[in-house]
């Protein structure tokens, strides 16, 4: 008709004029067949269930966002999740928490310098009692430890902790 097509049969498909499938569609999935998928609309795409791709990329100059508006987004792989920005900075906000977790291995901060500007600082006391607070400690090999604060450093290089 004039504002529809509708077809019925057990598959549908689009070839390229040298015979690639570009568009298939059967009962069970629908498969796209191009080197690229463009999505142009405003909103984006939207998917009510999973996505599984080898690339999800931004055109250029352009801002790359995945974003789950009312529940969670998850990165599933079992050989490990890259993120890379080639120019610029990893952004992670969240109103509740950001937990960083490792199962098996160490979570390595690997940079010239790790700030945490919102740690709250002690003023040194005459009594010299910590009043609930502590001192981060740094061991040789990186790990990090609490130690109950005083009026000087109570952090040791050979404590137990970094042994």
């Amino acid at each position: 008709g004039p504002k529809m097509v509708e077809f019925h049969s057990q598959q549908f498909q689009i070839n390229s004029k040298d015979g690639k499938p570009l568009f298939t569609v059967d009962e069970n999935e629908v498969v796209i067949g191009t080197d690229k998928l463009r999505v142009t609309g405003p909103e984006g795409a939207l998917f009510e269930h999973s996505v599984e791709t080898p690339l999800v990329k931004a055109e250029a100059f352009k801002q790359l966002r995945l974003e789950s508006p009312t529940r969670s987004l998850s990165m599933d792989a079992p050989r490990g999740i890259n993120i890379k920005a080639q120019a610029g900075n990893i952004e992670a906000l969240s109103q509740m928490d950001i937990k960083l977790h490792s199962s098996d291995g160490v979570l390595l901060l690997d940079a010239e310098t790790v700030r945490l500007p919102k740690l709250p600082e002690g003023t040194r006391g005459s009594s010299g009692i910590s009043q609930g607070l502590y001192e981060i400690c740094v061991c040789p090999d990186g790990k990090l430890y609490l130690s109950v604060a005083g009026v000087g450093s109570t952090c040791q290089e050979y404590s137990r902790v970094c042994q």
